[in-house]
């Protein structure tokens, strides 16, 4: 299994590069990868630099199952922000209040590389951008208020 960066690590604070071909081979390798990752530790997203790969994809808890966004963009948000408590599998123990958009939109190519647009609130829209800072190398840490360590 694919091992998880932990801040410090310089991977974490690059902005990643987009993915030119979903369909080559080692991308469609990292995919299920990224996905037994994030459900065997418990995550409700995914960015691929967490991993040690500097692409832009992400992998996020979706209904029963998963969504797999290659080269995410946020295409919309709203105005109005909320703020919500956010962890990160790269910053153990450690969770603090950061505020976000309540809603967003998102424009995304998925495994087959067919192109998507997809609108969310709430915990999705949170976990989104959460993923998407991590592929510009913005941890939670960087916007978060009230940190808090937690001991195991």
């Amino acid at each position: 299994m694919l091992k998880i960066l932990t801040n410090p690590n310089p991977i974490l604070r690059k902005k990643a590069l987009a993915i030119k071909d979903v369909s080559k081979a080692e991308v469609q390798k990292l995919i299920p990868q990224m996905v037994e990752v994030m459900m065997t530790r418990d995550g409700v997203g995914l960015a691929a630099p967490q991993v040690g790969q500097s692409v832009r994809l992400i992998t996020v808890r979706y209904q029963d199952g998963h969504l797999v966004l290659v080269n995410p963009k946020i295409v919309k948000k709203s105005l109005l922000k909320e703020w919500g408590e956010e962890g990160c599998l790269s910053v153990p123990n450690v969770y603090g209040e950061v505020k976000r958009c309540q809603k967003i939109t998102v424009k995304y190519l998925d495994e087959n590389g067919k192109t998507h647009k997809m609108s969310g609130e709430g915990l999705f829209a949170r976990v989104i951008q959460h993923e998407v800072d991590h592929l510009d190398g913005v941890l939670f840490i960087d916007k978060a208020k009230k940190l808090k360590r937690v001991e195991e």
